[in-house]
């Protein structure tokens, strides 16, 4: 059973700055993509950006420039670097994972992210 855990949300103001971190654990394969999602109180859940093992990446329009994905395929490891914070990013954001191989795909429990003075 794959197991992801977020970290990192938190308060910030307007123009500040959260790095985000997922640990992905369990029996994963090579093949595959995780990215963060976000879900704003009644909003649909949207993607925010993602990125292949690969390392190619996609993003949201809404955060492009301001947002970095990144990863560490060794460890598992997903990030989000969120620069220049506005306060409709404020959303509970979700770490997910789909498994190509297995044909799989999990999420983290989620971390609140707040943008407001």
């Amino acid at each position: 059973q794959v197991q992801l855990v977020e970290s990192g949300g938190g308060l910030v103001q307007p123009g500040g700055s959260l790095r985000l971190s997922c640990a992905a654990s369990g029996i994963i394969s090579s093949f595959n993509v995780m990215g963060w999602y976000r879900q704003a109180p009644g909003k649909a859940r949207e993607l925010v950006a993602n990125i292949n093992s690969g390392g190619s990446t996609n993003y949201a329009d809404s955060v492009k420039g301001r947002f970095a994905i990144s990863r560490e395929n060794a460890k598992n490891t997903l990030f989000l670097q969120m620069n220049s914070l506005k306060a409709e990013d404020t959303a509970v954001y979700y770490c997910n994972l789909f498994d190509y191989f297995r044909r799989d795909n999990y999420w983290g429990q989620g971390t609140q992210v707040t943008v407001s003075s």
